[in-house]
């Protein structure tokens, strides 16, 4: 694709805007067509930004722009046998190895940072809604710990997928106040620098969840 390499070899670079769409057109012999067709292959990678009436925007890809583009295929693997359990496979992987990363390797900072969301999570027991949002945002800030945002981009890709598979549990005070059990045995062992310990805690409270939003039979 001619117009990728250009990117790459930044005859365009970020910031800039590529040729309008006739220009191309003529620059490359092509029907209109075949240019859209570019152009959206290339918004899908995240290399453009394409607003209606206005010429595309080259950009920076993110992390999220890889995982955006799998969400398809992702969606019809969860679909196959045993999909659902191959995903939350590679969510227990993960996020047991995040936690032991944070039990060694966490500033300060972010141990308070992951208190706070413990804490958020730990008020909104009573409120569905709102503890199921405070549990996103533990397990999020904890993948934030290591710096890499291919972990956080992982970890919204993962959470998206798997929370329309989810069936709402039938005593959600019960369910919460044990979900927020499990977050206190993880920030409690990574607080405590015990790598051992938070991938245990990390583990026993993600197969809870598996087996709490397990569809029934």
């Amino acid at each position: 694709m001619r117009i990728e390499e250009m990117i790459r070899d930044e005859v365009y670079p970020v910031g800039t805007t590529l040729p309008s769409e006739r220009e191309m057109m003529e620059m490359f012999d092509v029907g209109r067509p075949s240019i859209r067709e570019a152009l959206f292959a290339l918004e899908r990678m995240g290399l453009v930004k394409i607003k209606t009436g206005e010429k595309a925007k080259v950009t920076r890809p993110t992390p999220k722009d890889l995982l955006s583009s799998l969400s398809g295929v992702a969606n019809l693997l969860l679909e196959q046998p045993h999909g659902v359990e191959h995903f939350e496979q590679a969510r227990l992987f993960m996020e047991t190895s995040l936690a032991r990363h944070a039990a060694e390797h966490a500033t300060d900072l972010q141990i308070g940072t992951l208190r706070e969301a413990l804490e958020r999570n730990r008020d909104a027991i009573p409120k569905a809604r709102l503890f199921a949002i405070t549990d996103v945002a533990f397990h999020r800030i904890l993948t934030e710990i290591p710096g890499n945002p291919i972990f956080v981009a992982m970890h919204d890709a993962l959470v998206d997928w798997l929370i329309n598979q989810r069936r709402l549990p039938s005593d959600p005070d019960v369910s919460n106040k044990r979900s927020y059990e499990g977050h206190a045995a993880i920030f409690h062992a990574i607080e405590a620098r015990d790598p051992n310990a938070a991938a245990h805690a990390m583990k026993v409270h993600l197969e809870n969840a598996q087996r709490k939003f397990k569809p029934a039979n």
